[in-house]
C-alpha cells in the first residue's frame, strides 16, 4: 500500500513521534537519552528549528517542533539517522531502530499547540512513571518550571501566550498544565482499541463490573477489595484514555494506587 502524503502545515508546527521498531527501547540507559537530546540540540543548530516541547519515553518519543531552514522530513532524517548509528554501534546491534517513518500531525493555532505541549509533559504521568510532570527528568517540564537556561527548548515561544510578564506566564503556564488532558493525540497505542469512550461509559463498566464481583454499594465501594480494585484500574488503563487523576476520582483511591498499575 502506497504511503499517504502527509498532511502539511501553515505554520510549520508539527506534534511528531517516533516510535521504537517492533515496539522495542529506543533507549536503554541514561547515556542514550542524553545523546538523543545532544544529537537534537547539534541538528538544530545546523537547521534552526525551534523546539517546544519533548518528551523520551523507554519506546517512543513525542517532540513539539517548528521547521527551520530544511523540510521537517530532512530534518527528522538528521536527527534519527545519527542517533541510530550510535546506538546500533554502542548496543552492538544491526537494522532499523525506528518503526517505519515517524508520524506527524500539524499544529495550526496557538490553543491547539498549549495543549500539545501539555499532552507531551503529561505522557509520563498517564504512564504512570511518576505523580508529577515535573518529576520526569527526560521531558522539557523542567525548562519551563527551572530558572536555569535550557537552550534546547524554545519556551519563550510559548510562555509568551500566556502573558509578557516572565512571572505571570510561568504562573499560568503551571496552571494550565496541571488541568487535564481529554483531547486526542497522537498516541503510542493508538492503533489499540479503546472501547471505553468516555467517563459515562467507564462508569457503566464500573457499575456492571462491581454487580458481577457481588461488591455491595456499587463500584466506590470497590477500593474495599484490593484485588478487584486493581483488575479494574488494569481495564480502564487498557481500554479507555481517562487520566490517572480521573479514575482516582471515579474510584475514590489515591492517584499512587492508579499510578502503580499498570497496562
Amino acid at each position: 500500500m502506497a504511503r499517504q502524503p502527509r498532511i502539511l502545515s501553515s505554520t510549520g508546527i508539527y506534534h511528531v513521534m517516533l516510535r521504537g521498531n517492533e515496539r522495542k527501547s529506543l533507549f536503554l540507559d541514561n547515556e542514550d537519552r542524553r545523546r538523543f537530546l545532544a544529537t537534537m540540540s547539534s541538528k538544530k543548530a545546523e537547521a534552526s528549528f525551534m523546539l517546544f516541547a519533548f518528551c523520551l519515553m523507554d519506546n517512543h518519543v513525542h517532540l513539539l517542533i517548528r521547521e527551520g531552514s530544511e523540510p521537517l522530513a530532512v530534518t527528522m532524517k538528521r536527527i534519527n539517522g545519527s542517533y541510530a548509528y550510535y546506538f546500533n554501534q554502542k548496543h552492538n546491534r544491526i537494522g532499523h531502530l525506528f518503526q517505519d517513518r515517524f508520524k506527524s500531525v500539524p499544529v495550526e493555532n496557538e490553543q491547539y499547540l498549549l495543549k500539545v505541549v501539555r499532552y507531551i509533559h503529561q505522557n509520563p504521568v498517564k504512564a504512570g512513571m511518576v505523580g508529577d510532570p515535573s518529576e520526569y527528568r527526560w521531558s522539557s517540564q523542567t525548562a519551563y518550571t527551572d530558572s536555569t537556561s535550557n537552550h534546547l527548548v524554545d519556551s519563550e515561544f510559548v510562555l509568551a501566550m500566556f502573558s509578557d510578564s516572565k512571572i505571570k506566564a510561568l504562573a499560568l503556564f503551571k496552571e494550565f498544565m496541571e488541568q487535564d488532558e481529554t483531547d486526542q493525540f497522537l498516541d503510542m497505542d493508538e492503533e489499540i482499541e479503546r472501547d471505553l469512550q468516555n467517563i459515562s461509559e467507564v462508569m457503566a463498566f464500573l457499575e456492571k463490573f462491581a454487580v458481577e464481583k457481588q461488591i455491595e454499594g456499587g463500584y466506590r465501594h470497590l477500593k474495599k477489595n484490593r484485588f478487584a480494585v486493581n483488575e479494574v484500574i488494569l481495564e480502564i488503563r487498557k481500554r479507555s484514555k481517562l487520566s490517572v487523576r480521573q479514575i482516582a476520582e471515579l474510584l475514590d483511591i489515591n492517584r499512587g494506587t492508579v499510578q502503580r498499575i499498570k497496562p
